[in-house]
């Protein structure tokens, strides 16, 4: 029918069916190939204090998403049930 969609008409399927999966291998040899080096040249890998507040860090972050997540469900729970508010799409909530 008419016109396009925005993003989707960008790239051919067929492309990013390849171009997804080439970039995930390129991404992991990098990383591989960053770990190797390291260790070749002696660089110390993380001590005790280093994997604590690394850790710490993870556990912030998914306790903020836990929250959010949780905070989303029940604003379009008791916004559409209480308050006959419209549906927000989640995506503008991460933006924000």
């Amino acid at each position: 029918m008419g016109g396009g969609d925005g993003m989707a008409d960008l790239l051919p399927w067929p492309i990013v069916g390849i171009a997804i999966p080439v970039l995930i291998a390129l991404v992991g040899i990098l990383v591989v190939w960053r770990i190797y080096k390291d260790r070749k040249s002696g660089f110390p890998s993380d001590d005790e204090r280093t994997q604590r507040i690394m850790g710490k860090a993870a556990t912030f972050a998914l306790y903020i998403g836990w929250y959010f997540t949780l905070a989303l469900i029940f604003m379009l729970i008791f916004g559409r049930e209480l308050y006959n508010l419209q549906n927000v799409d989640a995506g503008y909530l991460l933006l924000a």
